[in-house]
């Protein structure tokens, strides 16, 4: 980044699959009500609900995304969804490698990466998802598996890692109620900083993420952290005036 060049705050929503027709149009309308918000604003919604989820929130400032993405561009493969469909619905954003996707899908590393390939060729900005169990964590593992996981993204986008986000989520803090103390988060994300900025100038300027039970009274504390730029929110993303105080504290 240039002097003086901050890099962009972004707080994401992610539904998980959670919602309805009803839920969902109160839920975005109380959330446009809550605007506007000092930062970057996304909601990643289940696919049965992206057009109308886009619909509610054209207009406003707060973008739409998905949940996930094939690492295919189209065929014989039931079920799944490519990131240029996701486009078609002018998605911003799908996250990659969420932990649930790799621990209950079995995703590698190298499949999140091709992913992330995939989103970005079809002009949707991945959020690569990086972060380690209580196990590994435990075992003093932490750098070690958040390097391998991104240097998997780095190898196959290259410098096209400058378009991506990151997204630090501890596993161990995902809808546990525990989270990372502002001082551990910092840690991980500074180590994922140090390896981005070996790769360009340009990935100097990426956004990473703080994934784990944020909630809106942790939240200001998280993000005031110099290498936290925002969070990706699970179930307080479910609550309008819940994400609405986490988005703000972005500021």
């Amino acid at each position: 980044m240039s002097p003086g060049e901050r890099r962009a705050t972004l707080v994401v929503g992610n539904w998980k699959m959670n919602g309805s027709r009803a839920a969902n149009a109160a839920l975005l309308a109380a959330l446009r009500a809550s605007a506007p918000f000092p930062g970057g604003v996304a909601v990643c919604v289940p696919a049965p609900y992206l057009c109308e989820v886009g619909s509610a929130l054209q207009g406003s400032a707060i973008a739409w995304g998905a949940q996930d993405c094939s690492s295919h561009d189209s065929g014989a493969f039931t079920g799944e969804v490519s990131a240029a469909m996701l486009a078609e619905f002018a998605c911003r954003y799908v996250i990659v490698g969420h932990s649930e996707r790799r621990a209950l899908h079995g995703e590698s590393d190298v499949l999140v990466a091709e992913k992330a390939a995939r989103a970005l060729a079809a002009g949707v900005t991945p959020i690569v998802c990086v972060g380690e169990t209580l196990a590994e964590r435990e075992a003093g593992e932490t750098s070690a598996v958040v390097a391998r996981q991104l240097g998997a993204a780095i190898a196959r986008l290259g410098d096209a890692i400058g378009d991506a986000v990151i997204a630090y989520e501890p596993v161990w803090a995902i809808g546990t109620g525990k989270t990372a103390s502002p001082a551990e988060a910092e840690a991980v994300h500074a180590h994922l900083r140090t390896r981005l900025a070996t790769l360009s100038p340009r990935a100097a300027a990426v956004s990473i993420l703080y994934g784990g039970s944020v909630k809106p009274d942790n939240a200001v504390s998280l993000f005031g952290q110099p290498n936290i730029d925002g969070g990706l929110i699970g179930g307080a993303s479910l609550n309008a005036e819940h994400f609405a105080a986490i988005c703000k504290a972005a500021a």
